[in-house]
């Protein structure tokens, strides 16, 4: 199966807590087109007590068997880069997963020790995803499936639809032997 491999930059936010007796919340930012030189963990800016932090590069895989799902990304009006991120310390948090696939990005926000948040898709990536779905992208046909005609006085090899007694749970269950 062709696919593309795109490798990207991360950022992160982290904002300061908003009681006492919370951390500090950290949430992806944005994602760069190219890996940056800076080292994964680098705190490039904090204005105010938001900080923001590169947390390093990830590989985003385009399969071809998911440039259907690509394209309803680009036409959903905002497309997006979906990144899935493990720990709340910048320093250490961990980039999980980046994608353009908008269900496998449902999929992951399912995951409760995931962050994962949708953030704006970059022009270039977005070229490039849109080129990568173009060339891989086939209609899947209807094919309505038809029900067969079935003889209801013919023997079937499916179970019967009303258990025999013996067959039943509380008759089974009368035959155990119990020490």
């Amino acid at each position: 199966m062709p696919k593309e491999i795109l490798r990207l930059g991360v950022l992160a936010q982290l904002r300061p807590p908003v009681t006492r007796w919370s951390s500090g919340e950290l949430r992806p930012l944005m994602v760069l087109p190219a890996e940056p030189a800076a080292a994964p963990g680098t705190r490039l800016s904090s204005e105010d007590g938001v900080e923001t932090w590169y947390l390093g590069g990830r590989d985003l895989v385009l399969w071809s068997g998911d440039a259907s799902h690509h394209q309803d990304n680009l036409n959903s009006g905002r497309p997006s880069v979906w990144v899935a991120l493990r720990g709340t310390d910048p320093a250490r948090a961990e980039v999980i997963a980046v994608t353009v696939d908008p269900y496998e990005g449902e999929g992951l926000a399912s995951d409760p020790e995931l962050i994962v948040d949708a953030v704006p898709m970059p022009e270039p990536i977005a070229r490039s995803v849109a080129a990568f779905a173009q060339a891989h992208f086939f209609e899947m046909p209807f094919k309505k499936r038809q029900r067969q005609s079935v003889d209801p006085n013919a023997m079937s090899s499916r179970a019967p639809r009303i258990l025999q007694p013996e067959d039943k749970w509380e008759t089974r269950k009368g035959r155990r032997s119990d020490p």
